[in-house]
């Protein structure tokens, strides 16, 4: 298994992230530049965890640079 399939493995097998998170997640995945401070204070006022947090979004970074990583490699390959 190369070093890529098991970050797409990892991506596959995170839990899925509880819906409070939905719209962060998304800002992350298309505008990840565009996270503020508020936006993870929103999250842990709404009961969530540092390391949930961390976990959902570094998860869904990875599947974001992986996308990203497909695409780059159809249109060169």
């Amino acid at each position: 298994m190369t070093p890529l399939d098991e970050l797409r493995a990892v991506v596959a097998n995170a839990p899925a992230p509880p819906p409070v998170m939905g719209a962060y997640l998304e800002k992350v995945r298309l505008h990840a530049f565009r996270i503020t401070d508020a936006d993870v204070v929103a999250l842990r006022d709404a009961g969530l965890s540092e390391d949930e947090i961390f976990e959902h979004t570094v998860a869904v970074a990875i599947g974001a640079g992986l996308e990203r990583l497909d695409a780059a490699s159809r249109v060169i390959g």
